[in-house]
This record gives C-alpha cells, sequence and structure tokens, in this order.
C-alpha cells in the first residue's frame, strides 16, 4: 500500500469513526438516560417503553440480512448516506409524536434505520474500500467508536439538565444530518468509488475466504450461533450490570465499578491494534468471549466483593471490546470479501436476536436461581459460543 493510499484509508476510518460516535451515541447509548422522561410523556410506563426498545433491537437484528445485501448492491457508503437520512427524519418524528403508539413505531423504524449507519454498515464500507487492510481498519475504527458511550452520556445528561427530551431528539437529529450525512456523501462520491466496490478505481484486491467452499454453509450455521451464544452473555451482563452489583451489595458504588466497562473496552481494542496480530480472528472470538464468561465467574465466586466486582467489570469490558473487532473480521477471515455485507448481515441478524432477548431470560434467571447461579449458566452459554468458534478454527487449520 503507498503513503498516498495509506493516508487515504487513515481519513475514512477517522471520518467514519466521527459518525460511529454520533451514530451509537445519539441512537443508542443515549435512550436509557431519556426514557424515563420519554414513558412520563407519552403515557407509557417505564417497562413498556424499555420493552419498546428491546422490540426495536429485534426488528433491527430481523433487518440486518436484508441491509447486507443492500451494502452489497448499491455500496455501504451509499446506504450509510440514506441511513443518515432515515436516522434524521425518525429521531424527528419521535420527538414530536404525539401517542404512545406512534412514539414506538418511531423508536422501531429508528433502531432499523440504525443498522444503516452503525458497524455493520461501517464495516462493510471499510471492506469495499480495501478488503486487504479492512481487518486492520476495524480495528482502528473500534477504537475510535469506543469511546460513543463516554462522550455521549455525559453529554445526554447535561443537556437533559436544560431541555426536554424532545428537545434532545431534534439536536440529536441535527447531528446526524449536519456532522454524519455530509461524511457519509463524501465517501459515496464517485472519487470514493472503493468504498462501493472491490472492483473499484483504487484496485483494491479482493480477499479470499480461508473455508473451502464446501465447509462454508456449516460453518455459516456454527459461527452464526456461536456469535449468537457470544451476544446473548454479553448482552445478559451489560443490561442488568449495574442493579446486579447494587443488588449484590455493592450500593453506590455499583455505578462507579459499572463505569469501568468503558475504559476497559477501549484498553482492549488498543492492546488489540499493538499485539493482536498473534492471533486469528476466531482466536480473538474465543478469547473475547472466554473475557466475558470469566468474568461472570469470578463475580459469582466472589459473591459480589468489591474487587471481584472491579475484575467482572473490567473483564467483560475487555471481552465486549475483543468482540467487537471479531464481528467484524470473522466474517472477511472465513468467507472472503465478496459478498461480505450480506454474510455479516446475516450473522448480525442472529446476534442482535440473541441479545435481545437476553436481558429478560437473565432476569427471569436471577429472580428463580439467585444471581450467582444465573452467572454461571450464562457462563456456560459462552462457552459454548467458544467451542463453536475453536471448532471453525480447527477446520481453518486443517486447510479448510
Amino acid at each position: 500500500m503507498t503513503q498516498a493510499s495509506t493516508r487515504r484509508s487513515l481519513a475514512i476510518v477517522a471520518a467514519l469513526g466521527l459518525t460511529q460516535i454520533v451514530g451509537y451515541g445519539t441512537l443508542y447509548y443515549s435512550f436509557s438516560i431519556l426514557a424515563p422522561a420519554m414513558a412520563a410523556d407519552v403515557g407509557l410506563s417505564r417497562e413498556a417503553v424499555f420493552g419498546t426498545f428491546s422490540a426495536a433491537l429485534l426488528a433491527g437484528g430481523f433487518a440486518a440480512p436484508f441491509m447486507g445485501g443492500w451494502m452489497d448492491r448499491f455500496g455501504a457508503a451509499r446506504m450509510m448516506a440514506l441511513g443518515s437520512v432515515c436516522c434524521t427524519v425518525l429521531l424527528s418524528l419521535c420527538a414530536v409524536s404525539p401517542t404512545g403508539w406512534l412514539f414506538g413505531l418511531a423508536v422501531i423504524l429508528t433502531q432499523i434505520a440504525t443498522g444503516l449507519v452503525t458497524y455493520q454498515a461501517a464495516f462493510a464500507a471499510l471492506v469495499q474500500h480495501g478488503p486487504q487492510s479492512a481487518t486492520r481498519n476495524i480495528t482502528y475504527l473500534t477504537l475510535i467508536a469506543g469511546f460513543a458511550s463516554s462522550i455521549f452520556w455525559p453529554i445526554t445528561t447535561t443537556l437533559a439538565a436544560h431541555f426536554g427530551w424532545r428537545e434532545i431528539y431534534l439536536i440529536f437529529a441535527g447531528l446526524n444530518l449536519a456532522l454524519c450525512l455530509p461524511v457519509h456523501l463524501v465517501l459515496a462520491r464517485g472519487r470514493a468509488r472503493a468504498m462501493e466496490t472491490v472492483s473499484g478505481s483504487l484496485g483494491a484486491v479482493p480477499v479470499e475466504g480461508a473455508l473451502s467452499p464446501w465447509l462454508r454453509r456449516r460453518a455459516m450455521l456454527v459461527v452464526s450461533l456461536a456469535f449468537a451464544l457470544s451476544g446473548f452473555a454479553l448482552s445478559s451482563l451489560l443490561v442488568h450490570m449495574v442493579p446486579m452489583l447494587g443488588a449484590m451489595g455493592l450500593g453506590a458504588a455499583a455505578v462507579t465499578v459499572s463505569a469501568l466497562f468503558g475504559p476497559a473496552q477501549v484498553a482492549s481494542r488498543l492492546v488489540n491494534m499493538i499485539f493482536g496480530a498473534r492471533l486469528s480472528p476466531t482466536g480473538l472470538a474465543i478469547f473475547s468471549t472466554a473475557l466475558i464468561a470469566l468474568g461472570g465467574v469470578l463475580l459469582a465466586v466472589t459473591q459480589g466483593h468489591v474487587a471481584g466486582a472491579v475484575v467482572f467489570a473490567l473483564s467483560v469490558g475487555m471481552g465486549s471490546g475483543i468482540g467487537s473487532i471479531a464481528q467484524g473480521s470473522v466474517p472477511l477471515h472465513l468467507f472472503g470479501s465478496q459478498g461480505y455485507g450480506a454474510i455479516a448481515g446475516r450473522m448480525t441478524a442472529v446476534r442482535l436476536v440473541a441479545s435481545a432477548a437476553a436481558p429478560a431470560f437473565f432476569a427471569l434467571a436471577m429472580e428463580r436461581l439467585g444471581i450467582p447461579v444465573s452467572l454461571l449458566l450464562n457462563a456456560a452459554i459462552g462457552a459454548l459460543g467458544m467451542i463453536g468458534f475453536a471448532l471453525v478454527g480447527r477446520w481453518v487449520r486443517q486447510g479448510g
């Protein structure tokens, strides 16, 4: 890769990093902070508002394969530009919704559109821009995007002290329009055709998958299931982290300990950027899932002791950070760059469906079985995901 093409790739990563911070911050991380005000305003209970958000995430999962196919056909950058317009309109629709049912519909449509502007689309854009450098660029991108929660949680909290949630959503709609749309439009222009097709003007060379064609269907099923199990284990812990730690006796310290999740997530991506070349993408997925499972086991064994809770938050955060990289790099490594959007979309769909269902199941388990047993069961689910990744990694080592 020439110095000029390297600079162009880094510029694209930086630009996409900005849109990922804004996208995840305005469309995902802000919701939990604004949800109580939303519920009171539109006449719904908090449970109904969060239930609507879960349903929206589920709908986004079902839409992911279709979106992946559109990215392959029309170019990921073009779809991201369309997504920015859709998110702007839908955030505005949320803000002006006079009734609970219209608000719920707008939330669901917003989360479906989110799939056009977040990781699934950004990873596809990087693969289409430069398949050979995509794994490295995905790592750089997740490092930048990892600051989304650290930036937008305090921004949203500060705005909530001065504005209503409707005004905040209009501000967030403006950010998607003013910041994200121009970036995505520039990347979709003719001078950046490599963002849309691996045969673009920059001469990008497609990446061949590590698996033989006769193994691909079987591997797709196994890897998708492994990502679903891993996503289930992570989502169970992430959604319930603060109240679970509080129930285990940490009290006010539960928030402080949980806050370690974000920095650990970013730090793990930085470490992977420096040392990650030693692990294959399937190895990264195994390591990520192992950290998530290990964190749950340690918390269960230490029974909520502060030291155990700290290690738990750090371990889960690091597992989540590395897992984001694996989500983008594993499909590319196993199946190649041709049709990457559709392949990654199918994997994303299974993972999101499992992640959307996980919080309810884990809450039921904690109620019926207690927190320690639930944590151990959740770790066992993660371990099954590790077995799936390890099996596919073995197929690769045996020659695909």
